[in-house]
């Protein structure tokens, strides 16, 4: 229950560390420029908690609120009895215990019982019992439900969950051997946190999904769980404070469900572009990536060792500028503008270093006199932005390792000629190459790169291919190492979908070759893009775009494919309200189709578009969960 700024501009970064640093503040809005000295106390957190904060909150925002510890609930901690305790962590059986048995220890000053979800009333219960055993009753100072039961990464982008994420994933989901019991279990976690969601945002939307599938049972899920909370005027988590007069009128954000099963092409798609690569080919992780660094060779009696590889993780935040720039632009743009920044930082330095040789000058003519007091000016002001200086050489350097690491998986897996041909696939263009070639070719990426490509041409071809060429296929591909369990899975899904629904469009897209690089060919480059196809994106909409732009645009939709849930009479009234989206994929999104609705939104001045999944997965991953359904 926070903040209703929705309407122009959502911003969930914003509304999510708003919330944080309200709670951090013992449930208090945050005195605003004060000299005062925070209250010190200690953050108590398990791991969903610690998966919500730290993509939002630095280790240093933290110390300036106060918090001089933060630490895991189930970790071993020492009684610190003279400082209050913040305690953010799920309602689950485990952790209430371990709450109680804080109590009973005496571990703290006071507590203040922070849950991510909403807290039945038996758990309540519990804590309660063990606060009057402890004598610990005055200590409880107070208890709530945040309804934080979700991860930012992005200002406009969100996933659900992080930890136990195999229990929402798209392989639990479309298990054949599924129960109905579990199903239930999925979907009720997931509208739980998607429940969350609402309640941060304050809005309540107007629910529109495709029929038959995870997405319409999350839909039915969460629509009752609306209808439920807003029944109680006075006890709704959606009136009050939170939301002003006319919010059901003129504020609902359009909100369209899609399940991971209408574009299975795009999750396994070769990117090209810089965000998109580096979570596909690097470990990126909550807005952190680990990026090996060699360490040199070591001399040994049995002569030189192998260079040691050694593991260093930068943070890509929306502090970084360069990260929020380019984050989104094809990678050999993102290599000639860190090339830039770094000409231009050398020549910033150069210049602090031209200056200090010339305040070495000795002579006494008015020459060197004036020459020396005019550079005295110059160089304390190159000084007083060396901090401004080293931080962009800090971004500088964080950038040219990642772009560099990006770089090698380019150049040694060829990940430009294999996003090129899958683009070509999906737009229906002619090969210069046949695919048997490529899968056959050596040198041409590794096994799961030919996967990959195949599968992506299974799922978007017209016709499947005739038994013999799908014989012929599968030899090469096991030829090179491949695991059919994935194709096998897909098999059947394109049989299903042949039958229930017409097949994803990809659109007309395609890419286009380029000349030679300008300035990151030159001899002095720090990338070396010899062999690297310039290729240059062509705007398209991937298949959950386009469902989103034909409701926003209210273009034609039949009935039959799409349901409205607007807990109206009145679902007409969307049409004039949808300047303002969510876009949420059960079954697990990613970064492709995340960068897809931004350029959408960028060409579409007022619309305003959020982006959320079940799970954020990338192509490796997803193919093991395919592989795993494969096997069934």
């Amino acid at each position: 229950k926070l903040l209703k700024m929705f309407m122009y501009y959502i911003s969930m970064m914003f509304l999510s560390s708003a919330a944080l640093k309200r709670m951090l503040n013992f449930n208090a809005p945050p005195l605003k420029n004060t000299t005062a000295e925070p209250v010190w106390k200690v953050l108590i957190y398990d791991r969903f908690g610690q998966d919500i904060i730290s993509p939002l909150l630095s280790v240093k925002e933290l110390r300036d609120m106060g918090i001089t510890l933060h630490l895991l609930l189930h970790s071993d901690r020492d009684p610190i009895p003279d400082v209050p305790a913040i305690y953010f962590v799920m309602p689950t059986e485990e952790n209430i215990d371990r709450i109680c048995q804080d109590l009973r220890n005496q571990l703290y000053e006071s507590y203040y019982l922070n849950f991510i979800s909403a807290v039945s009333r038996s758990k309540l219960e519990d804590i309660a019992s063990a606060a009057l055993a402890a004598n610990a009753v005055n200590q409880v100072t107070k208890v709530f439900d945040q309804y934080l039961n979700f991860i930012t990464l992005e200002d406009d982008m969100f996933i659900l969950c992080n930890q136990n994420k195999e229990h929402i994933s798209y392989h639990a989901i479309n298990k054949p051997d599924i129960m109905d019991t579990d199903m239930d279990g999925i979907m009720d976690t997931i509208v739980d946190s998607l429940f969350c969601f609402f309640v941060t945002l304050g809005a309540v939307p107007i629910i529109r999904c495709p029929r038959g599938n995870a997405a319409e049972m999350v839909a039915v899920k969460l629509d009752k769980k609306l209808r439920e909370n807003l029944r109680d005027a006075r006890n709704s988590l959606f009136t009050g404070d939170t939301m002003g007069t006319g919010q059901f009128s003129f504020q609902r954000p359009l909100f369209v469900l899609a399940d991971r099963n209408l574009d299975l092409a795009t999750p396994l798609h070769h990117t090209w572009t810089y965000q998109a690569l580096i979570h596909d080919v690097l470990d990126f992780h909550l807005n952190r990536v680990s990026v090996e660094e060699s360490q040199g060779s070591e001399a040994s009696p049995a002569g030189a060792r192998p260079k040691k590889k050694n593991k260093k993780s930068y943070d890509l935040t929306g502090a970084d500028k360069f990260w929020q720039k380019h984050k989104g632009s094809p990678f050999p743009e993102v290599a000639e503008a860190v090339q830039e920044e770094l000409d231009t930082y050398r020549a910033q330095e150069d210049e602090v270093k031209r200056l200090k040789s010339i305040m070495g000058l000795e002579g006494e003519d008015d020459g060197a006199i004036s020459m020396l007091s005019d550079n005295t000016a110059k160089l304390t002001s190159a000084v007083s932005s060396l901090p401004e200086l080293l931080e962009k050489k800090r971004l500088i350097d964080l950038h040219t390792n990642v772009a560099t690491a990006v770089l090698d998986h380019i150049k040694s897996r060829k990940l430009d000629v294999y996003f090129e041909y899958e683009e070509k696939l999906m737009s229906k263009s002619t090969l210069d190459k046949s695919l048997l070639d490529i899968i056959s070719d050596p040198d041409a990426g590794t096994a799961e790169d030919k996967m990959r490509l195949f599968l992506i041409y299974y799922i978007t071809s017209q016709q499947p291919p005739s038994e013999a060429d799908l014989e012929q296929y599968k030899k090469a591909l096991v030829d090179t190492g491949c695991d059919l369990s994935s194709l096998n899975y897909i098999k059947q899904w394109k049989a299903f979908t042949k039958m229930a629904a017409t097949p994803a469009s990809y659109g007309s897209s395609g890419v286009k070759p380029m000349g030679l690089f300008s300035r990151v060919m030159n001899t002095g480059s720090q990338f070396v893009m010899e062999g690297v196809k310039n290729l240059v994106l062509k705007q398209h909409n991937l298949p959950v775009t386009r469902i989103l732009d034909n409701l926003m645009e209210m273009k034609s939709n039949p009935v039959s494919v799409l349901v409205c849930f607007s807990l109206s009479s009145q679902t007409f009234i969307f049409s004039l309200i949808s300047t303002s989206a969510i876009v949420f994929v059960v079954g697990g999104g990613n970064y492709i189709e995340y960068q897809n609705l931004v350029d959408y939104t960028k060409a579409r001045q007022g619309k305003r578009v959020l982006y959320g999944c079940s799970e954020l997965f990338n192509a490796a991953q997803f193919m093991k969960q395919l592989s795993q359904l494969g096997q069934k």
